[in-house]
């Protein structure tokens, strides 16, 4: 009776078990055979695609949502809509992000329609007066909100890199989650993607206009927006830009803002894009359980108007600070989808390729320029191959533009040698295997052939569609479109002409809310998911020694793929000798008895292997990597190159020049001229003088550098490889080709630059003629010490290291000072080296006291919040438990940790005692290491909107420092 009993309900399981699975709804997909990234394509009901690439090597899921949508869909009178709407997808929506939408509600609307009213009042004082009211509702509005919670719950769930981009053509959304939160990121976009709520409108209007001024005196970007007017006169392309104009900017409606949502963020103009640890079935589950829902509409239909094709050069010119340079470029009249894009891709590569191509070896190896190259810039509705040219000092930007049109001229004529086809197709193959090994690359290849509408079975067997590429098709196309009708824009330097900032109207700082939470999250918090267990590398098993001629040999097998990286570190380096890294350049021009300089760049093309002869502060370094089947050519290729070298005193001598020049140049670069005051600023002023002077460098010769090459092999070198050859044949193809010398020389000390130890506030000011200033805050810390790693780890996470830490939402989420901030207390990782602790931020001139006093009062009266806190430290633990150190990275963990003075993955103690971390750790860590430091304030700002006697009483003496003072010439 009871094994009757015991039957007759297995057979009842059994029967629920076949209902269920037949309930399960069967989802259609399209697959490619034969493809590398084993692709599954599934379209929803609703015209949602899904794209799927399991790729298993960490517990962690790239995710994606792709809208095709881009900066040429903006209207024409509110252009820049596009990408304010994605920073407005960060807000939340009627469940994610408000403590009481009802009552929310009701004020988002009167802030919209007091913009409506905004945007079309010219007079400027019943402008401010309605942006006085806007600003009070938005206020109120933030009582109700919870700034900044889309970020929180992102957090929560353990995802990293959360960001998203507006191009031209399209949006996309970034996630990088654990595996095992694949549902809640799922259930978190679908609302996000059903809903999404413009609150906090005002302040991240005002974090908009930060970036728009950051591009202002963008000379790149300067360069390109006019290339693109000129080329595209008829399209969006070349008539509006991503960031908007300044007018649209400071008009904004979030009617349209809505309305544009409403039109193009709909699922069949949407792609979701995963590719990561998880299983096919249940994830197309989960994605449609939660973006099933949406509803499909038309996609409003851009009406593109063909370009008028010329016969004429079109050239233009604009100004800025920076060296100059030229871009120039061909219109194609192809879009992205086009057959022709692969050829136009190939010939790029003849062109262009970093090593063996017509610019490469005729002009910047030949140093007839400073640099030259050329790439291809694809867009959906048409493309063009693009050229950028810098010339040397005492030549002219028209002298670069013959140059490079010279050599568009050969190819026309078919002078180039054909094997450059078929080992630009080596180098593809090098490329998919190592986009193979990466999520992000996988994500990104498939998100391009989404919003580009090119075919999964083009897009993942694009390499036999190279293949098919002959010369006569390269020199065909090329004198199909590259006649006498090329765009060009010289970037000219000098003082622009004063360009309007956007201004920034008052506002009052809004409420943070920092402990609230939305009951959304709270449901989230609810949702348990499997734990998953942190894997700590055992370097004693990871890593296989061994040694060679006495030198030590650490060895991983690849057995991913056939590719191979292999590393010769030497202790020595540039604080032992001055001139190693400019040695190390000059053999990037030099030839031997066998071999011009030329061929041996082109043969290491044509193996599909790179070679790097480098040097740093500490160490010089001899790494090769490529394909596995030349392993040996390349090491042979390698050796001989570096044993043989001949001399070749023209190019030393043009090298030097463009070192000279480079040195120069900076001079007149932001960016530069901020990483010099640092260096200057922080550093045993021994530092900035520690550099061969332009007379030391003329003096240079030949035998001199090639001799510290040569003398860089008597070191013992330690040897790193990552691939598929067996470690004894290993051992022996380097034995045979390696010199190793009868007796290995002892490294000499090197020179140390300490940090400086500020012991009284003051402040560095450099000038530089930009509407936005830098600011940085530097004090010292204290010596490294690798038992306070974890209470860095977790100070960092809680105060300064993501959107989510209390930096980055009070200085851009509440105070509206900046599109970017940060902070970090930053350790050394290295014994006898010293901690420090960091700050940055840029904002506009006028924000400069404003944005220092703020970074002050966090450092000095830390904000705290227990969630906030219980957040971070999740936030800490999940990214130990989900990441993994794995291939070659293991060699620079190992390293790291012998840097510390430990012998095991300094992450296993991290995590160990995250767990045990409380509020109050915080708190006294950082008031026993920041609070009340004394600070070295830095500011690279333009002077005459600086109010210096104000900077001076509140932070300390001024000290005006010149260019030559931190660059040292």
């Amino acid at each position: 009776m009871k094994h009757l009993k015991r039957s007759f309900l297995f057979l009842i399981a059994l029967l629920t078990l076949g209902i269920a699975q037949a309930q399960r709804p069967v989802y259609k997909y399209e697959t490619v055979p034969n493809d590398p990234f084993n692709v599954r394509i599934y379209t929803l009901p609703n015209g949602l695609k899904v794209y799927l690439s399991p790729y298993k090597d960490a517990p962690r899921i790239q995710c994606y949502v792709s809208v095709k949508v881009g900066s040429k869909n903006d209207p024409a009178e509110t252009t820049g809509l596009a990408h304010y709407f994605e920073h407005m997808m960060f807000k939340g929506t009627p469940r994610l992000g408000t403590q009481d939408w009802e009552k929310e509600k009701v004020l988002i609307q009167q802030i919209e329609d007091l913009f409506e009213v905004y945007r079309v009042t010219t007079d400027p004082d019943q402008r401010a007066a309605i942006y006085h009211q806007i600003d009070s509702v938005s206020y109120e509005a933030s009582k109700l909100a919870i700034p900044n919670e889309y970020d929180k719950v992102m957090k929560f769930i353990g995802s990293q890199g959360t960001n998203a981009g507006t191009a031209n053509d399209y949006t996309v959304y970034m996630e990088n989650i654990p595996s095992n939160q694949l549902e809640n990121w799922a259930m978190i976009q679908g609302d996000r993607f059903t809903t999404p709520v413009l609150r906090l409108f005002h302040t991240e209007l005002e974090t908009v206009y930060e970036e728009k001024n950051m591009s202002l005196t963008n000379d790149g970007r300067k360069t390109n927006e006019r290339l693109m007017e000129l080329l595209y006169p008829n399209h969006p392309y070349g008539q509006q830009t991503t960031l908007g104009s300044q007018e649209h900017l400071k008009n904004p409606s979030m009617k349209n803002i809505r309305n544009f949502f409403d039109q193009y963020y709909v699922p069949n103009n949407m792609a979701v894009i995963l590719s990561g640890d998880f299983e096919y079935d249940e994830a197309i589950r989960i994605v449609d359980k939660y973006f099933g829902h949406l509803k499909r509409k038309d996609v409003p239909e851009l009406k593109v108007v063909p370009e008028v094709p010329t016969t004429t050069p079109t050239e233009a010119s604009v100004v800025g600070l920076e060296a100059e340079f030229l871009y120039m470029a061909f219109r194609i009249d192809q879009p992205a989808n086009s057959q022709e894009i692969y050829t136009l891709n190939m010939l790029a590569k003849v062109l262009y390729n970093g090593k063996a191509g017509l610019l490469d070896l005729n002009v910047n190896h030949k140093q007839l320029a400073n640099m030259v190259a050329a790439y291809p810039y694809v867009l959906d509705d048409n493309s063009s191959l693009y050229f950028y040219g810098k010339p040397k000092e005492g030549q002219t930007l028209e002298e670069v533009r013959d140059i490079i049109l010279a050599q568009v001229e050969l190819l026309k004529k078919g002078q180039f040698d054909e094997k450059l086809l078929i080992s630009a197709i080596n180098n593809m193959r090098l490329s998919e295997m190592k986009q193979l090994e990466n999520n992000g690359s996988r994500v990104r290849m498939m998100s391009n052939a989404f919003v580009n509408d090119i075919p999964w079975s083009e897009a993942s067997q694009s390499i036999n569609r190279y293949s098919t590429i002959t010369k006569k098709d390269i020199v065909d196309f090329a004198n199909k479109y590259f006649k006498n009708n090329y765009f060009l824009v010289y970037k000219k330097q000098g003082t622009p002409d004063d360009i309007e900032k956007v201004a920034k109207p008052p506002i009052t700082p809004i409420e943070l809310n920092r402990d609230a939470e939305s009951d959304f999250f709270q449901a989230l918090r609810a949702n348990k998911v499997p734990s998953i267990e942190p894997h700590f590398v055992d370097f004693n098993k990871a890593i296989l020694t061994s040694d060679v001629k006495k030198a030590p040999l650490y060895y991983i097998q690849n057995m991913e793929n056939q590719t191979f990286n292999i590393s010769f570190q030497f202790e020595v380096g540039e604080l032992n000798n001055l001139l190693l890294p400019i040695a190390s350049e000059y053999v990037d021009y030099l030839g031997t008895s066998k071999y011009s300089a030329e061929q041996i760049k082109e043969e290491f093309y044509n193996l599909a292997c790179n070679f790097y002869f480098s040097s740093d502060d500490k160490y010089t370094y001899l790494n090769i990597s490529g394909l596995s089947e030349n392993f040996e050519k390349a090491l042979e290729l390698s050796i001989h190159l570096l044993q043989d070298m001949k001399a070749d005193e023209e190019a030393l001598q043009n090298m030097i020049a463009d070192q000279i020049q480079s040195r120069n140049d900076a001079k007149s670069n932001q960016g530069a001229i901020t990483y010099a005051m640092l260096s200057y600023g922080i550093y045993d002023p021994g530092l900035v003088k520690y550099q061969l002077s332009f007379d030391q460098l003329k003096a240079l010769t030949s035998a001199q550098l090639i001799e510290t090459i040569k003398e860089t092999f008597n070191y013992m070198p330690e040897i790193y490889y990552y691939g598929p050859e067996k470690m004894d044949q290993l051992k022996k193809k380097i034995e045979e080709t390696y010199l190793f010398p009868k007796r290995y020389k002892k490294p000499e000390k090197a020179k140390e630059f300490k940090l400086l130890n500020i012991k009284e506030n003051d402040v560095l000011f450099v000038q530089y003629d930009a509407k936005q200033s830098r600011l940085y805050t530097y004090s010292y810390g204290t010596p490294f010490n690798v038992k306070e790693l974890p209470i860095i780890t977790m100070y960092n996470q809680y105060f300064g290291g993501s959107m989510n830490a209390i930096v980055f939402q009070e200085m851009r989420e509440k105070r509206s000072l900046a599109y970017t901030a940060q902070s970090r207390y930053v350790p050394a990782n290295e014994l006898n080296k010293d901690n420090y602790n960091f700050s940055y931020i840029a904002t506009q001139n006028d924000k400069v006291i404003d944005a220092f006093t703020a970074f002050d009062e966090l450092f000095n009266d830390m904000p705290q919040s227990q969630p906030a806190f219980d957040l971070a430290k999740e936030g800490a633990m999940s990214s130990i438990e989900t990441n993994r150190i794995t291939k070659n990275a293991i060699f620079s963990m190992f390293r790291t940790a012998r840097k510390m003075g430990i012998k095991e993955d300094y992450r296993k103690a991290i995590y160990e005692q995250l767990k045990n971390f409380t509020l109050q750790d915080i708190v006294q860590f950082n008031e026993q290491y920041i609070k009340n430091k004394p600070k070295r304030y830095m500011i690279v700002a333009d002077e005459k909107d600086l109010d210096f006697d104000a900077i001076e009483k509140q932070f300390g003496p001024v000290k005006k420092v010149k260019l030559e003072d931190i660059f040292g010439y």
